[in-house]
């Protein structure tokens, strides 16, 4: 087992889970001395009546001073700037954020904004910008991947230089997570299965990673384990609460794991062919995810082999030959996207070629493949890999994953 030398981990974020959490809302604002808070989330969240269940939990108790439902699916600069002027006009004190990656991650970059008074988030960027507490943040979770509930950082897209910005500081935190498994029962099949892949990426990679410790790895296996053992089945039973529980608090251990150990290259690839061709996160980072571990294979081998007895447990764990059970855990991951597939009837994609809009359009032409591969030379979670990647390898590894082919590690550099 490796142990770095030296490591730091935390989670300050207050973590309430249950069946009912959401009534402990008004206590907790209730600590900073917040009473008027801004309901943020966005259209399909509210349609499905989750925002209505959030605000007759605390309808007693708080003055939600408004309820803000423009929050797109890929929230950018723009949106945040105003909806933090709207905050401003509306005297808000704080922010309940209920949804997924895009609303949590805009919560804060609004948080970002109010907090410091000032229009301009570009200034909050690299490490150590931010050097305050913020103003008091709820997130509550509407699917089990993000884990940005629970995590340091805030992914804004910048649409006008087609790139997506990474903002991350300890003060991003929320005050806290309440994650309610009344939050999940509504999530259509083919999107509980893309979040909770990005969940599975971010427990993945944070045991590969250069930054993991055994502090990590130990919420990063627990986190695996719950996918592998109720995402397939919440997909055909979406109204077993227990399961959508464990699974939503599987996506918070994840986020707490790669908080303090980073991410890679899958991430990095995730972020440009996000920005590029707007892909929901999750699906890029299920396709994408053997792929980050086949070209890193060389490195981290060893690492890889140990997340095999949470992916498969312990029968197939102890019936692997001793040389194969780092790649056996490459084939379970992609038999879960096959599984997936399987469940969803084909709307979960396990190849780039196949990821289509609402209009059955190709969302990643290979013509794009270039464009992403340039994009993702300038994303710092890249840093973090434990080899280095040039041009020329993320278009080897996009072209795999593209065609839905094994990657040829012969092909890898062995830096």
């Amino acid at each position: 087992m490796y142990i770095p030398d030296y490591y730091e981990f935390g989670c300050p974020v207050n973590i309430v889970a249950g069946h009912d959490s959401l009534e402990k809302t008004a206590d907790i604002l209730a600590v900073p001395g917040s009473s008027q808070p801004m309901l943020l989330t966005d259209k399909g969240v509210r349609q499905a009546g989750l925002a209505d269940i959030v605000l007759d939990a605390v309808k007693d108790r708080l003055d939600i001073k408004c309820v803000e439902d423009g929050v797109p699916p890929d929230s950018d600069l723009k949106v945040v700037r105003q909806l933090a002027q709207l905050y401003n006009q509306k005297g808000c004190d704080s922010i309940i954020a209920v949804g997924g990656g895009s609303v949590l991650d805009t919560a804060k970059g609004i948080n970002m904004l109010v907090s410091e008074k000032t229009d301009d988030l570009m200034q909050f960027t690299g490490a150590g910008a931010l050097k305050r507490k913020l103003r008091p943040l709820i997130a509550v979770p509407t699917t089990a991947g993000t884990g940005s509930e629970v995590t340091i950082a805030a992914v804004i897209a910048d649409h006008e230089k087609n790139r997506k910005m990474i903002f991350g500081s300890h003060f991003l935190l929320p005050d806290a997570a309440l994650i309610d498994s009344r939050m999940t029962l509504t999530l259509p099949a083919h999107i509980r299965a893309a979040t909770a892949m990005d969940a599975m990426a971010h427990a993945v990679e944070a045991c590969v990673m250069l930054s993991k410790n055994p502090l990590s790895d130990a919420h990063a296996k627990e986190a695996i384990r719950r996918i592998m053992k109720h995402l397939l089945p919440l997909i055909a039973e979406p109204e077993n609460k227990e399961g959508r529980l464990s699974l939503a608090l599987a996506a918070a251990l994840a986020g707490i794991a790669f908080s303090n150990s980073l991410v890679g290259m899958v991430h990095a690839l995730g972020h440009s062919v996000g920005s590029v061709c707007h892909v929901p996160h999750g699906n890029c980072m299920a396709i994408l995810l053997s792929y980050g571990l086949e070209y890193n294979f060389h490195k981290t081998e060893e690492r890889i082999a140990d997340i095999l007895f949470s992916l498969a447990g312990p029968e197939i764990y102890a019936k692997t030959p001793k040389s194969q059970p780092a790649q056996k855990s490459i084939d379970c991951i992609r038999k879960l996207n096959r599984d997936l597939f399987q469940a969803t009837k084909g709307l979960h994609a396990t190849c780039l070629k196949d990821l289509k809009d609402r209009e059955q359009h190709p969302m990643v032409p290979k013509e794009k493949l270039p464009e992403i591969a340039q994009t993702a030379l300038g994303d710092g979670m890249v840093f973090y890999n434990p080899e280095d990647v040039d041009y020329e390898d993320w278009l080897m590894v996009l072209e795999a994953a593209w065609e839905g082919v094994p990657l040829d590690r012969t092909k890898v550099r062995k830096g």
